[in-house]
């Protein structure tokens, strides 16, 4: 796979990292439902065999758990390490219940059980996963300490995610700011406007998450397993998921369908070179359960949309919203 430099830093990132949300498992409040382990681990392996060479996690995912997947699945792995991304701010308490804290001691706690979790002296890019709800101070306040941990070699850059434009100046203004990981998909698209043209004048890396809208556009959401989605599936409660949205999108996916049979290809791989076109975009996430899922959406990077794909695309999208 081609590699891109990630920001200002001296990471050459795949196209495609590999996303760890739904290896952690159920339990918690933003879980993607049950998950198998082995799956897990076998689909990591897969996508490192494939050529990926970053995976893509959070302390929050899982409580702590897909950190451990993760852990795991690198012990076991024989081939060349791959660079591992992970998040903080977000805790949990004894109910899997999620709260912001972005104080400088929880984000130091935070680091350390990362580490130990992953296995790992240092973390290739560690993420503040969001600003503060109120955008008050306490950005400045955890900038500022990922930054003495990067000064300190826990970790090896460091970056954000959800942020906005003012958001980024004022952690530029402590330090440099490597990348940022926001949402982008087709029928997600706000970032557009501002986010991308700001990374990409200012030299920040863009690694996107939910390319395909977390599973939508696979081609394998229908109406009945959407509407079958357990309640420990944080995307039974997406109102992508739901009607009126739901038609649309479906109605979306048939469209991608129809383009990715000129490559070969699936509608989630048509998807996923859709987020990559973009020049600001570095690399996109993309998360799979099991090995066979790998081998559908891994390869996404090799796909060359003409124009007027891109065009008929984008019109579906349209239509969509």
């Amino acid at each position: 796979m081609q590699t891109r430099k990630l920001g200002n830093s001296d990471l050459q990132i795949t196209s495609i990292g590999f996303g760890a949300w739904a290896a952690g498992g159920s339990g918690w409040e933003f879980a993607w439902g049950a998950q198998d382990d082995v799956d897990s681990i076998a689909a990591i392996h897969r996508a490192l065999e494939l050529g990926v060479n970053w995976i893509d996690t959070a302390a929050v995912y899982g409580i702590g758990h897909s950190e451990e997947v993760v852990a795991r699945a690198l012990k076991t792995w024989t081939g060349a390490k791959p660079y591992v991304f992970t998040k903080c701010v977000l805790r949990w308490d004894s109910n899997g219940k999620v709260t912001p804290n972005h104080s400088a001691a929880s984000i130091r706690e935070e680091c350390e059980h990362s580490l130990r979790r992953l296995k790992v002296n240092v973390i290739d890019l560690y993420q503040m996963h969001w600003p503060p709800r109120d955008n008050g101070p306490q950005l400045e306040e955890a900038w500022q300490t990922m930054a003495n941990l990067q000064k300190e070699g826990k970790a090896r850059r460091v970056g954000v995610s959800n942020f906005d434009v003012s958001q980024m100046r004022r952690a530029q203004a402590i330090a440099p700011v490597t990348s940022n990981q926001p949402p982008y998909s087709m029928i997600r698209r706000a970032i557009e406007a501002e986010i991308l043209p700001f990374c990409f004048e200012q030299g920040i890396g863009v690694i996107s998450y939910a390319p395909m809208a977390s599973g939508l556009l696979t081609g394998g959401m229908t109406r009945e397993r959407a509407a079958a989605l357990p309640t420990d599936d944080f995307r039974s409660r997406n109102p992508e998921f739901r009607e009126p949205r739901l038609s649309k999108n479906i109605e979306l996916v048939e469209r991608l369908k129809k383009a990715g049979a000129r490559h070969g290809r699936g509608p989630g791989e048509v998807a996923i070179a859709w987020v990559l076109k973009n020049p600001a975009i570095t690399g996109a996430i993309v998360g799979a359960r099991n090995a066979k899922q790998v081998d559908g959406v891994m390869r996404a990077g090799e796909i060359k949309l003409t124009n007027e794909e891109i065009e008929e695309i984008e019109g579906a999208a349209a239509a969509a919203r």
